[in-house]
């Protein structure tokens, strides 16, 4: 499905917009409720990588296929190690194929787990073989997506012996390792992160425990984006958030205060307002090492209101569903950016000149259809394969529409 997405603004909202459960969050959650039945979910997520993740850890089939759900297959690949007597292989698209799993197989192998490839070394799919998990210490790489560490932390209650995690280098999205632990911490683990090492300690029994999962803050990014890029005064209310946010892509607030978007807390809902330009000359600098997926919807936003900026912190973005980096820079260009790119980095220069009519290719990956859609407020354009969004927000189409951008298939 290919959308054209007609240049229009936006209204200011009657009710808030009802965003659902992060999905950070809520594969988490799920996974320890395969561990710990008694634990109840409210507010899951309802994208593809929560509903393939629920639907592998309630399948008695031994051949699981996680389509291109990443973080289940992170998740999932550490899940399975530990399910004594159990035999499976995992599997996904062929993008997932060709995202690399060796760092997490290898420290799972140091604690013991029997994990094998079925096609390329160091990729899925995968063969494992479920058994008990003798070795409580492993040493993981720091600068690799934090998801292989989270897949380790979140089965470490349920070894014999806890687990410790040394991190070698430079660690990599710290507020998605805290995440975990502070989950882990609310159905009663201990845990300790001191320099370094991560602790686990072992869980023997739980009691029965409900947990409310909070709204999506990178969903939430795009309603920044498209605050950002309307009139003074524009507004828009998101439920459910809270100040004391578990996720990382919660600094959204504070970094668009430089895009002249205020974010008030009300109850359980936030709300967006424009109150102020931006000059034309300011070069917008992070680093995002601590929050990479909002940076697509950032580098977006400078390009709409025609002003520069330098991204750093993005090495993650390589090994995404795309190469976010390269393709980034190639549908800016189509758009009429400059974009210079590294490994690491994005650099786009100011312009004021914006093409009309430009169709977007989406590289089947969700974030992209999502954060050039903002854009549909400075010109009309076309997102390909816009039904992408559904990994993380299937309803993301018709929420657009309701603020008032006029969309057809």
């Amino acid at each position: 499905m290919n959308l054209k997405l007609q240049k229009s603004g936006i209204k200011n909202q009657q009710s808030p917009i009802n965003i659902t459960g992060s999905k950070s969050e809520s594969n988490r959650l799920l996974l320890l409720q395969a561990l710990y039945p008694e634990i109840q979910i409210h507010n899951l997520s309802n994208s593809d990588d929560t509903v393939f993740m629920a639907k592998a850890l309630s399948s008695e089939s031994n051949a699981i296929d996680v389509h291109h759900a990443g973080t289940a297959m992170r998740f999932l690949t550490a899940y399975f190690a530990v399910q004594e007597n159990r035999t499976i292989t995992i599997t996904g698209s062929e993008r997932m194929k060709e995202r690399p799993i060796q760092i997490l197989v290898d420290a799972l192998n140091q604690l013991g787990a029997n994990i094998s490839y079925l096609e390329s070394p160091g990729f899925p799919p995968l063969k494992i073989k479920g058994q008990k998990l003798t070795n409580n210490q492993v040493i993981i790489k720091a600068g690799v997506s934090s998801q292989y560490i989270s897949a380790l932390l979140l089965i470490g209650s349920k070894l014999e012996n806890g687990l410790y995690v040394t991190l070698d280098g430079e660690i990599t999205s710290i507020p998605y390792i805290k995440m975990t632990l502070q989950l882990l911490n609310q159905i009663g683990v201990e845990t300790s992160f001191e320099k370094n090492v991560i602790q686990i300690k072992p869980l023997k029994e739980l009691k029965e425990t409900e947990l409310t999962v909070e709204s999506d803050w990178s969903s939430a990014s795009y309603f920044y984006s498209l605050i950002a890029l309307s009139d003074n005064q524009t507004e828009i209310s998101l439920t459910s958030y809270k100040m004391d946010s578990l996720q990382g892509d919660s600094v959204l607030a504070e970094i668009y205060k430089q895009f002249g978007v205020s974010t008030a807390f009300q109850g359980n809902s936030i709300s967006l307002k424009k109150i102020s330009k931006v000059n034309a000359s300011v070069n917008i600098k992070l680093d995002l090492v601590n929050a990479p997926d909002i940076a697509q919807t950032i580098a977006v936003t400078c390009f709409g209101l025609g002003i520069a900026c330098h991204l750093t912190g993005l090495h993650t973005l390589k090994i995404k569903e795309t190469d976010r980096l390269v393709a980034l820079k190639r549908e800016l260009e189509k758009l009429g950016a400059t974009v210079i790119i590294s490994k690491d980095s994005l650099q786009l220069k100011a312009t004021s000149m914006i093409k009309k009519d430009i169709a977007i290719d989406t590289y089947k990956d969700h974030r992209m259809a999502m954060a050039f859609a903002p854009l549909a407020l400075k010109t009309n354009l076309i997102i390909n394969e816009a039904e992408v969004v559904s990994k993380s927000y299937p309803s993301f189409w018709s929420d657009l529409k309701a603020t008032g951008i006029r969309l057809s298939e």
